[in-house]
């Protein structure tokens, strides 16, 4: 999230598009997108269970899968968190896991060091895990639990040579499943609610409404099957708290004159006396000078 303000846990992180910020850990559902999980980073204070051997990146993990483990759900991960520990630790609680890996993680097996061609793939596995080296236009690692070294056709067809592309299973899974995340973050940019403050807590605060009001757009069309778009949804959300929780307004007991009287707002603005002489200067098409207004017949205004 956004944030350029002093901070103490305030983010520098070059390739996001927002360079500086506050960090969010954030968990979605790959079917449905919606946002099952959030952890804001504020550095040695924040808010996770440690577990040894796993780092900070895979306690963030175990923290928020917590609720979810044992029950064979299957988690996508970039290389941020991937190793051959954590998804070792997720295997034995029923859990299966894949995902894009940095090649030098403790416990990676060793590739072979020649130059891969474009669409080779070296497969290496252990009897539970296993590690791929594919190379597209550079070396991309991928490490999985619940894949075999398998290859698929993508659908699509090589310009050059005529040839169907073929890719590994575990890099179509994890092209197909992941992204629920960005695509969260994508939809609310569109219309997010969140203004310039000069409080970093209101602005986290309104972030975590944007997300709110998206979830239930998704647990919407989930229960009733109809399909609106998201600002849509947001106007009838709009309406209908206003509708149910807004304060009836009492009738008017006298005072000032109503804004729909057509000298309402003139009567703030002109005194009585100079009133009357400039209703009968535009009356007559005239101006202030034709009329002779004496000095002080105006006080505020022309």
């Amino acid at each position: 999230m956004l944030w350029k303000g002093r901070l103490a846990f305030r983010q520098y992180i070059p390739s996001k598009r927002h360079r500086f910020g506050v960090k969010f850990f954030v968990m979605c559902d790959v079917k449905t997108g919606y946002v099952l999980d959030i952890i804001v980073y504020t550095g040695s204070t924040t808010d996770i269970k440690h577990y040894e051997g796993l780092g900070v990146s895979g306690s963030v993990v175990m923290t928020m899968l917590a609720p979810h483990l044992g029950k064979g759900h299957t988690l996508y991960v970039d290389n941020w968190y991937s190793s051959p520990t954590l998804f070792q630790h997720l295997l034995s609680n029923s859990t299966g896991a894949c995902g894009t890996v940095r090649s030098n993680r403790k416990g990676m097996p060793a590739f072979g060091c020649r130059k891969m061609q474009r669409g080779e793939v070296e497969f290496q596995e252990n009897g539970q895990q296993l590690a791929v080296k594919w190379h597209d236009k550079r070396d991309v690692h991928v490490l999985s639990t619940v894949h075999t070294a398998t290859m698929s056709a993508t659908g699509k067809v090589d310009h050059l040579t005529g040839e169907r592309k073929i890719k590994p299973d575990c890099v179509l899974d994890y092209n197909l499943k992941m992204g629920a995340v960005d695509k969260a973050d994508m939809i609310n940019s569109f219309v997010e609610c969140t203004r310039k403050t000069t409080k970093w807590y209101k602005k986290i605060f309104f972030q975590l409404i944007d997300t709110a009001v998206l979830n239930g757009s998704i647990v919407h069309r989930q229960l009733t099957g109809k399909v609106i778009t998201y600002q849509k949804y947001r106007e009838n959300l709009m309406r209908e708290l206003l509708e149910e929780h807004h304060t009836p307004r009492r009738p008017s007991t006298g005072g000032r004159p109503a804004l729909d009287n057509p000298h309402a707002s003139l009567h703030g603005i002109f005194p009585a006396k100079s009133l009357k002489l400039l209703l009968k200067v535009v009356a007559h098409g005239g101006t202030a000078k034709s009329a002779c207004l004496a000095p002080g017949d105006v006080s505020r205004g022309r």
